[in-house]
């Protein structure tokens, strides 16, 4: 069978961001996949309908398994390599381009699961990166397939990532719907499959959004008996961490506080250091956005700086957790402070995704508003207002624009007032 079934497995295995311990689980050892990946061992049928099914691939691609590799094939193997390497430097408009050349010489070679899971990380990449638009397109085109219809795996993930789209537009009722229908189709998946917990971590988020956090708080509880924290021990951590932030949104601080150190506990930065950089920078962003202000906010904000500062972060995560500071500031009353570094982001913006990029323009608009410099406020605020109609998301987009008018009305009674006089 040569090494083409081992680069296959490797980049179904990588795609679905699992380790070999979780693929193998209680059935093969950690060495016996790698000894599979690498082409030192050959698998039986029964070994490949089993990853197969691990994986939740389609059914039809259990017969391009059992190909010897082509040219085609290495052309695509190279393709989802340099893919997989600019995701790993965080280059993600690098990474989808490279995901694109991938899936269309699967698409040339016929290899129609590789080219699904190729295009499906290409929209992850447009995700990440804020291109919410191209992002959405190409799902909805993946969803549309009939490979998304044979398979519940497939099907579950297509959904998921539209509703974390449709999410970040503001079109929260949307993102509801499909979310819902991702978690209905991923019961067909075995529990605790990485795909199910993605799929309630996306309907937990559309709903905490919308305001329905009693649904939402609802599904954690659902979400907690899917993943067995001595299995996957990394999963179990971010489950934790998705749970604690609805409580924190709930002001329930008692549960918040528990399941965030729960977090911190299996998301040691022993571990994944960059991975406990971003707990600690979501962990502080939405205490903030709770308006808790407190010694614990602040340890979270200088944990992730230090974090990010050892791993050499990106620029947008630099800028993303000065950011964070930078509400902080604003929050606990130091206005000047927050206005120089909000200046400071400001000028990079656009190393940030869209969306966020909207959010500093904003929260600088709204701090110039409360140190009194109302017309260069006004200016940041069209900005801001502008960013999110391009990203789609509306409920912003109405953030800003209220600020606008309590601005303008502002004027307008101080201009009345001066004219009476």
């Amino acid at each position: 069978m040569g090494n083409g079934f081992g680069e296959k497995l490797r980049a179904e295995r990588l795609e679905r961001g699992m380790t070999q311990a979780e693929l193998g689980k209680d059935l093969y050892s950690p060495s016996y996949i790698s000894l599979l990946e690498t082409g030192r061992r050959e698998p039986t049928a029964e070994v490949i309908e089993e990853l197969a099914r691990r994986l939740e691939l389609a059914p039809k691609a259990l017969e391009a398994w059992s190909q010897p590799i082509s040219v085609s094939d290495a052309e695509y193997v190279l393709a989802g390599l340099y893919a997989r390497q600019a995701w790993d430097l965080r280059d993600y408009p690098l990474a989808a381009s490279h995901a694109a050349s991938a899936a269309q010489i699967a698409l040339e070679g016929r290899n129609t699961s590789a080219w699904w899971n190729m295009s499906y990380m290409q929209a992850e990449c447009l995700l990440k990166h804020g291109d919410l638009l191209e992002c959405r397109q190409l799902t909805e085109r993946l969803l549309e397939h009939p490979m998304a219809r044979e398979s519940a795996g497939l099907g579950a993930r297509a959904r998921q990532m539209l509703a974390v789209v449709y999410q970040r537009q503001g079109q929260l009722t949307t993102a509801v719907d499909l979310a819902t229908d991702a978690v209905a189709v991923a019961q067909q998946l075995s529990k605790g499959s990485i795909i199910t917990v993605g799929a309630y971590r996306a309907l937990i988020g559309a709903l905490a959004e919308s305001g329905r956090l009693d649904d939402a708080w609802k599904y954690c509880q659902d979400l907690l008996g899917q993943v067995d924290e001595d299995a996957m021990t990394q999963l179990a951590g971010e489950v934790a961490w998705v749970v604690g932030n609805v409580a924190f949104m709930r002001h329930d601080y008692t549960e918040g506080v528990k399941h965030h150190e729960r977090a911190a506990r299996l998301l040691s930065p022993a571990n994944d250091i960059e991975l406990w950089a971003r707990f600690n920078k979501a962990s502080a962003a939405v205490r903030l956005s709770s308006g808790i202000v407190e010694p614990e906010t602040l340890a979270a904000i200088e944990r992730a700086e230090l974090a990010f500062s050892i791993v050499n972060g990106t620029k947008s995560d630099e800028l993303e957790v000065a950011f964070i500071r930078a509400r902080w500031l604003y929050l606990t009353g130091d206005i000047v402070a927050a206005v120089e570094k909000l200046r400071e982001i400001h000028a990079e913006r656009a190393e940030l995704a869209k969306h966020t990029a909207g959010e500093v323009s904003l929260l600088l608009g709204k701090s110039l508003k409360a140190s009194g410099e109302l017309d260069e406020a006004l200016v940041h605020l069209e900005e801001a207002r502008k960013a999110f109609a391009t990203a789609g998301a509306q409920d912003r987009v109405q953030q800003a624009l209220d600020a606008i008018l309590e601005i303008k009305l502002a004027q307008k009674r101080a201009a009345a007032s001066s004219k009476a006089s």
